[in-house]
């Protein structure tokens, strides 16, 4: 009996060995390679007095971490403060446009460390609701962040709504601007195509684009339809002009931010005074989406949302003619005045 219970006691302290020495080495393992792979972030000047100071992404991942656990209550308020995580207004807004690839990019910019994104649409300075409620209560709904970072939201109504150039200069008349946009036609039909697969989930009827696209009484382009509207880019941004200069603004190319993402992404680093730290290894092309994918780390990997790149209908060719006729002479004048010539059909 003694010596059953004596073999039954070695083959559970031979487990227990097992399984210790088994977690030691992945924790070993695990931390080395986090190590290895995250470089060393300075944040520059423009990010205030402790400007020098540099920052681990994996200590940046560790303070959004602790957000997690903050906003599900697993975090006192007291290890928030000990962390210097503040809630800031941003210090730039992606303000359009509709299916010009505001999702895209917001998620691409968070792949530096420096940048803080507001991950839901705020809709604070296009609803005259939220925007009643004022400035704290839009700063509050901001994710908390290092006083070095810069956080950033997308709402793309800001970009076609009167009062928001006013609304967002009242706020702060220094704030850097983004807009992505894409061929003003394909827009359109993207637009088209966004409203017509929540149609067809409410199992409703809608009009076919070309019937919306032209006015049947005339067979000219109807601009009273909102998804043409919404694709005179030089409209909207005359009205914007009013308040801000042109060096506010940086255009991204919504197009070649699916094909070539990482030029464009460079680009906006640069417009936003951000030192270069997105690179290639950030950024895979998935086959099966026929999108590009976001790579954080060895562990964690995202791919934009399968409501993202929606199939387009099939839209009559003289249509689609007339339509890029109609929008020629705005796209030159959009070129002239941003100063970017994206070569649009």
């Amino acid at each position: 009996m003694l010596f059953k219970q004596q073999a039954w006691l070695r083959q559970k302290l031979l487990v227990l060995g097992s399984l210790a020495v088994g977690s030691l080495l992945y924790l070993v393992a695990r931390v080395g390679s986090l190590d290895r792979l995250q470089p060393i972030c300075p944040i520059e000047s423009r990010f205030g007095a402790r400007s020098q100071a540099e920052f681990p992404l994996r200590a940046l991942q560790f303070k959004r971490g602790l957000l997690h656990e903050f906003r599900k209550g697993n975090s006192s308020k007291e290890q928030v403060h000990l962390h210097d995580l503040v809630q800031q207004l941003p210090k730039a807004i992606i303000i359009g446009v509709r299916k010009g690839g505001t999702r895209a990019l917001l998620e691409m910019l968070n792949l530096h460390p420096a940048v803080v994104k507001a991950s839901q649409e705020i809709h604070f300075f296009d609803n005259d609701e939220n925007y009643a409620k004022g400035i704290d209560w839009y700063r509050k709904k901001m994710p908390f962040s290092y006083p070095q970072q810069i956080t950033i939201e997308k709402s793309p109504a800001y970009f076609i709504t009167e009062e928001v150039p006013e609304r967002i200069y009242k706020m702060n008349s220094s704030i850097k601007l983004l807009i992505i946009v894409r061929e003003p036609t394909t827009r359109a039909i993207s637009d088209y195509t966004q409203v017509l697969e929540g149609k067809e989930r409410k199992n409703k009827t809608y009009y076919k684009f070309e019937k919306l696209a032209i006015d049947p009484n005339t067979c000219e382009v109807n601009t009273k339809y909102k998804a043409v509207r919404t694709s005179i880019y030089t409209k909207h941004l005359e009205r914007w002009l009013k308040y801000f200069p042109i060096e506010q603004f940086h255009i991204v190319d919504g197009d070649r931010l699916i094909t070539e993402p990482l030029p464009e992404l460079q680009l906006v680093e640069k417009f936003l005074n951000l030192p270069p730290r997105i690179s290639q290894y950030n950024l895979y092309f998935n086959a099966t989406r026929g999108f590009y994918c976001l790579r954080f780390n060895i562990i964690f990997n995202k791919c934009l949302a399968g409501s993202k790149g929606r199939i387009h209908p099939e839209v009559d060719p003289s249509v689609i003619t007339k339509l890029r006729k109609f929008f020629h002479p705005f796209n030159q004048k959009f070129y002239q005045i941003t100063g970017r010539i994206l070569n649009w059909p």
